[in-house]
């Protein structure tokens, strides 16, 4: 199918020298660039869980409160 659409010079620019440069056609490397993104769109927060590895210790230090950025920070200064 054809149909217009309208790039920003310098868009236009990059995605041909980068087709140039990966072998592909400028309509290849559109249509993949719009398939990313969409695929990105529909498929949100399917991430893998992040699995925090801990040690053996005796927690948080009385008057640590791990909410608080600013106490933390004071904390480790010290």
């Amino acid at each position: 199918m054809r149909t217009t659409v309208r790039l920003d010079e310098r868009l236009l620019a990059e995605a041909k020298e980068y087709a140039a440069e990966s072998g592909q056609t400028l309509t290849a490397v559109l249509a993949d660039a719009l398939r990313e993104a969409l695929a990105r769109r529909r498929a949100p927060g399917k991430r893998n869980p992040v699995r925090l590895r801990t040690v053996k210790g005796n927690g948080v230090r009385p008057g640590v409160d791990l909410g608080d950025t600013a106490s933390l920070l004071e904390h480790m200064e010290s």
